[in-house]
């Protein structure tokens, strides 16, 4: 096919999971547009469509098949191409004879001549993995507009022993530091002020083998017009007290940090295979409130790992209940193919995961609304973003305490003083510009 019967391809992208895959979907996207594609959103029919999918539960994959039935519906004329976690799965290939194209996670960005492939001559629905597993794919997302999640690393060394994303995104490896400079430059000069850093474990962030993030963050904190860096989940073995401190000096560095726990209980983090116990967790949220008392702190705990008891279950709570902790992402244990914990003895019943994912999201309700309330009253800055709802304009202060403001304002991308008076009645606060 010639370039320009590909001009006239409609492509849409369809993105699953986590904000690193909307990061490459935005990249990919930018890829194919400047080649001449033309990209739609939403339920427009086209004549491509990309699945960028997730594999981190089943949940997700479950999605993942619904989305494929979905866009039959919409458009059964349509080429239909899987990227990414799920994708790079030996269980993808289940949906050979619902999908065009499965692309990995590792050659994801030869999409472009998948595409070609595709209207050239029938081939394999499987794509040869072409690029090196030490490759590494830079990406940055740009369509919120008011901030944009920038890739900085890949892949995971941890093993953890209910996760298949080592699998699926292989091993940890990281931009350079130099690159990753330069896409912050062209963020900021594309009008955002506010950047997460992204990956799969951000804190596993290297030159030449050796530990750098604090290193990346004393250069980003140098950027011209970068005003808010945000830090994405980073494991706590990996978030030094130097990485704490530097935050508290920096005000471009904002007070949010998501740590993920995933059980207050040691015998169950053993299990886990996690790189820590939770008395490493708890100092070093200890520390985080001891230089910046308003910091956010959230955490990822997992509900019903196999052999939890009631007991361990309590006693994570109560860690949790006791530890300063601001809100939490609970999730219920999901069974992975091909993990060492798919094989455990001690299943837990899905009741009762579910009973106990309840409790704990009512634990860290409880948790956030006390955190909401010792702020109210107080002035912080908050980036407003461009979605229009109820006449209403949302943001994010510094510490992740979610605004509103008049629309008719028209404060779109920018960053104002807001002192916190009240909250509405789904826990927002409204505020006064100072």
């Amino acid at each position: 096919m010639n370039d320009e019967d590909l001009n006239n391809k409609t492509v849409s992208i369809k993105t699953l999971g986590c904000k690193l895959n909307f990061a490459e979907s935005a990249t990919i996207e930018q890829h194919l547009a400047m080649q001449g594609f033309t990209i739609v959103h939403g339920d427009s029919c086209a004549d491509v469509y990309i699945i960028n999918t997730c594999a981190v539960t089943e949940t997700a994959e479950r999605k993942c098949r619904q989305m494929i039935n979905h866009l039959h519906i919409l458009n059964p004329a349509a080429k239909i191409v899987l990227v990414g976690c799920y994708s790079a799965l030996e269980q993808a290939q289940t949906l050979i004879s619902e999908v065009d194209m499965i692309l990995g996670s590792h050659n994801k960005m030869q999409i472009l001549k998948s595409i070609r492939n595709l209207f050239d001559s029938p081939s394999s629905p499987l794509a040869d993995a072409d690029e090196d597993e030490d490759s590494f794919f830079s990406s940055y997302s740009l369509h919120e507009r008011t901030r944009s999640f920038l890739k900085i690393q890949d892949g995971c060394d941890y093993h953890c022993s209910y996760c298949t994303v080592c699998i699926a995104r292989g091993k940890s490896r990281s931009d350079s530091i130099e690159h990753v400079i330069d896409n912050a430059r062209k963020i900021v000069a594309g009008g955002i002020k506010e950047i997460v850093l992204s990956g799969v474990n951000i804190g596993d962030f290297k030159v030449n083998r050796q530990p750098a993030f604090l290193h990346l963050l004393q250069q980003l904190v140098q950027v011209d017009g970068l005003e808010r860096i945000r830090i994405s989940s980073i494991e706590p073995d990996l978030l030094s007290d130097e990485i704490i401190g530097f935050a508290a000096e920096h005000k471009q560095i904002l007070p949010h940090f998501h740590i993920p726990l995933q059980s207050g209980n040691n015998r169950i983090l053993a299990l886990m295979r996690r790189r820590y116990q939770r008395e490493l967790f708890a100092r070093k949220a200890s520390y985080i409130k001891q230089l910046m008392p308003h910091a956010c702190i959230a955490a990822d705990v997992i509900t019903g790992f196999p052999t939890e008891t009631e007991e361990d279950f309590m006693d994570t709570c109560h860690f949790i209940a006791d530890t300063p902790v601001n809100m939490l992402h609970v999730f219920p244990y999901s069974r992975r193919p091909h993990t060492i914990a798919a094989a455990m003895e001690g299943q837990v019943e899905q009741a009762v995961k579910n009973k106990r994912t309840k409790l704990l999201i009512s634990l860290s309700d409880s948790k956030k609304k006390q955190f909401y309330a010792q702020h109210q009253g107080q002035c912080f800055s908050a980036l407003i973003e461009h979605k229009k709802e109820n006449g209403c304009l949302f943001g994010f202060t510094e510490n992740y305490i979610k605004v509103k403001v008049d629309a008719r304002l028209h404060l779109e991308g920018q960053i104002i003083t807001a002192r916190l008076m009240d909250t509405d009645a789904d826990g927002i606060y409204n505020i006064k510009i100072v």
